[in-house]
């Protein structure tokens, strides 16, 4: 868990597992393979609901994606 003020809104626990994923967007980055989406996912240790958060990427990261595929 990281250091957040978190209490989950289904079982009021406060231990939490923070992780990052990503998605793609529309049709284009679909047939590219490239994942210009980001999401922060926060799951309560004890009754496993998930919450996501949109965050922002940056141009160079999306860059990237496209070239490692």
């Amino acid at each position: 868990m990281n250091n957040i003020n978190y209490e989950c809104p289904k079982c009021k626990n406060t231990t939490c597992d923070i992780s990052e994923m990503r998605a793609t967007g529309g049709t284009l980055s679909k047939i590219f393979d490239v994942q210009n989406k980001k999401f922060t996912s926060v799951t309560c240790l004890r009754c496993t609901y998930t919450e996501f958060y949109k965050t922002k990427t940056s141009a160079i990261s999306n860059i990237f994606d496209f070239f490692t595929g």
